[in-house]
């Protein structure tokens, strides 16, 4: 397996069996990528998890191939020559076509008909030999037995054809000839199921036909969705005549008198039988591979939102928009804690307007914020407004963020919110949640269903195992990338870490509630459940601050010996080593390289001691939108506009322009060039220069562009 599997990869079998030695002995992705970098030749995690998700594939098809040799040799019918083919199955399909013939099936035509006693009338016909004789019906009457339900010749005709057409649509080499042709020239064909429909989003495929091999993921998914909403009928359509001939042309290869009755038995079997069965085959294979391309562009997305550039620990005032129902308005200090909370009516009357902007005034001054944050949903520009109203008669400065709150009313009622806001109102929780996903978009996301933060594509449509498989990788990717402060760091930010998991995320909170701060990353061993092993996977990435020099940084406590050795060269303490780039600088790593040891993990070292800590994410800056823009209506066409990009589809990228209505730009209005996959060009968060070509205020669509900024 480890042979293939490299091979598969483009990595050296070593590389592949130390990785799975590794993770049979509990590492992490996250830790094997950043500690054991020597032993892995430098995998990145990319690379780790497809070793590892390639790895279980092959036990999965290995346990398969062994229950279908099982099966067959209970049914007494294994040859050595079948037994060889599935030992040389590469492939779960090629493992399913050898065992078609032999797998349980319900009562059939065919099964019926060797009831009947039609299985050697069957032999003869699919041989296709000359009949004793020459004679056809005479041979047939033989097998005419109207107690057992053969009450003439056609009859028995009609049965053994029923037994042929079963063995072409279980033969495993027609089979495979077939799903290729198919493969090749199957259509997506989608129509519309009631004539009568007026407009809808599936109006693009009213009327579709494309080549199934080539439709891209999102098209597949929304027709799909279209057939579940029962908008449209779509079938997967086959070239059944051409499939039909070249069935018949490798089974009815001589002429005899069998051949017109074994040509029919063909045609049937693969209009009854085969056809149906790749026709599903094809359709299921078409959304799996639509779902993998939409979890991967989901997981890409999502990576960007997590590593954005958080505003760090700046008080904030969060304001979660609403226009009947008033403003939820929550004052929070640099560490997320509570301050204050209000809600603000300034949509109902003036005199409502009045007092919510005096209490906007007492909060503003009580608390000082340095940022006030306001979320991007229904009545978002009208608070923004109020906002800007209040602090110019202030005479104040104070930067206003349009934070995005998909997901803030999810995790209003959810078990976290619950634990961390138990005594507040719901409806004020969004608004605790947006402050401090302005000042870290990370540590606050995590708490969501990934699902429901909005950077997905057709995310409910996709298989959800997958979907959740690949959402908990990059989140787990992104948390250890960054690192976490352990003394402030809520239980669902904790269970994230590499090694630790929920419950001992909420053993580490308590003892920190109970005992107060950890002083150290050695302390961390007092937790009950942190062994010496989960300490080995854990601690690298958990920051301690004002403990051991290299505590709050990403060297790993295995190395703090290696590091001591380095200062002692230098002659200098390990506090003084670090962040100081000469001494760094004047260190010869090559001097420390042993067999465990090598440049890759040296290098990391040296950089983290250059920049202790340092966050991968970048700094922060506001985007700035035009103030005059208060929604839709109020843009046009040809305004050139900026925009942050919330969200990347395979079809185009969609872009927060300040209206509260993202615009979409066409992965064809991009770039001046060619662009296949607009993932290539942007990213969740960028900051971009945008022309509007089109507003359509029935349908709340704007159509954007940047290749036509680019032109000029």
């Amino acid at each position: 397996m480890i042979a293939d599997l490299a091979k598969e990869l483009g990595l050296g079998p070593e590389q592949v069996s130390r990785t799975l030695t590794l993770h049979e002995g509990g590492a992490t992705v996250p830790f094997i990528a950043r500690y054991r970098k020597e032993a892995t030749g430098g995998l990145d995690e990319v690379q780790i998890q497809a070793v590892l998700d390639r790895a279980a594939e092959i036990e999965e098809l290995e346990e398969r191939r062994a229950a279908v040799v099982r099966s067959i040799e209970e049914q007494g019918k294994m040859t050595p020559e079948l037994a060889a083919a599935i030992r040389g199955a590469r492939t779960r399909v090629e493992l399913e076509d050898l065992y078609l013939p032999y797998r349980p099936k319900r009562r059939t035509r065919a099964s019926m008909a060797r009831e009947r006693g039609l299985g050697p009338l069957a032999d003869l016909m699919w041989r296709n030999e000359p009949v004793p004789g020459g004679d056809l019906r005479t041979l047939a009457q033989r097998f005419v037995d109207a107690e057992k339900g053969v009450p003439d010749v056609a009859a028995a005709l009609a049965g053994a054809r029923d037994i042929c057409a079963e063995r072409v649509a279980d033969d495993a080499n027609l089979r495979s000839m077939a799903r290729a042709m198919a493969l090749a020239r199957a259509r997506l064909r989608s129509v519309a199921k009631k004539k009568d429909l007026g407009p809808s989003k599936f109006d693009a495929y009213r009327d579709h036909d494309e080549q199934l091999a080539g439709a891209p993921s999102h098209r597949v998914l929304a027709i799909l969705r279209g057939e579940a909403e029962e908008q449209l009928r779509v079938r997967i359509e086959l070239p059944d005549d051409q499939i039909a001939r070249a069935l018949e042309a490798r089974v009815v290869k001589k002429p005899s008198p069998f051949a017109a009755e074994l040509a029919a038995a063909v045609a049937d079997g693969w209009a009854r039988l085969m056809g149906p069965s790749l026709e599903t085959e094809l359709r299921t294979s078409a959304k799996e591979r639509a779902d993998a391309e939409a979890i991967e562009v989901f997981g890409k997305n999502l990576r960007h939102l997590l590593l954005a550039p958080p505003a760090g620990g700046r008080r904030v005032v969060a304001l979660d928009p609403g226009l009947r129902t008033g403003i939820k308005l929550a004052a929070i200090d640099e560490t997320g804690k509570l301050l204050a909370t209000a809600t603000l009516y300034t949509e109902r009357s003036p005199e409502e307007r009045a007092r919510a902007g005096e209490t906007l005034r007492r909060i503003l001054d009580g608390h000082r914020p340095e940022m006030v944050a306001v979320g991007t949903g229904t009545g978002g520009r009208e608070a923004e407004a109020f906002v800007r109203e209040v602090l110019g008669a202030a005479g104040s400065k104070i930067p206003i963020v349009s934070v995005s709150e998909q997901g803030a009313s999810v995790y209003s009622a959810s078990e976290v919110a619950r634990e961390e806001l138990g005594d507040l109102d719901v409806s004020l929780r969004g608004a605790a949640s947006i402050g401090r996903r302005l000042q870290d978009p990370l540590a606050e996301l995590v708490k969501i269903d990934p699902k429901s933060i909005g950077v997905g594509q057709y995310q409910h449509d996709v298989d959800q195992a997958l979907l959740k498989k690949k959402l908990d990788e990059v989140v787990c990717s992104c948390v250890n990338a960054v690192g976490v402060d352990v003394n402030t760091a809520s239980p669902s930010l904790l269970a994230t870490v590499s090694g630790l998991g929920p419950a001992l995320a909420k053993k580490l909170v308590a003892h920190r509630d109970r005992h107060g701060r950890f002083r150290s990353r050695q302390a961390l061993l007092e937790v009950g459940g942190m062994g010496p092993r989960t300490f080995e996977q854990a601690a690298g990435f958990l920051r301690v601050r004002g403990g051991h020099p290299l505590d709050d940084s990403a060297v790993h406590p295995e190395r703090y010996d290696l590091v001591a050795r380095m200062a002692r060269d230098v002659a200098v303490s390990v506090a003084d080593l670090v962040g100081h780039g000469d001494l760094v600088r004047r260190i010869e790593w090559r001097r420390y390289v042993g067999p465990d040891l090598g440049e890759p993990t040296l290098q990391d070292i040296l950089a983290e001691l250059l920049k202790p800590g340092r966050d991968p994410r970048g700094d922060f800056s506001a985007p700035a939108f035009r103030e005059d823009l208060r929604g839709l209506e109020d843009v046009k066409e040809g305004m050139v506009l900026d925009g942050v990009v919330t969200n990347v589809t395979a079809f185009g990228a969609f872009v927060d322009v300040g209206v509260h209505h993202d615009g979409l730009v066409h992965v064809s209005q991009l770039a001046a060039r060619f662009v296949k996959d607009p993932a290539e060009v942007v990213k969740v968060g960028d900051r971009i220069k945008v022309k509007v070509l089109s507003v359509d205020l029935a349908r709340k669509r704007m159509s954007l562009s940047v290749r036509a900024l680019l032109a000029k």
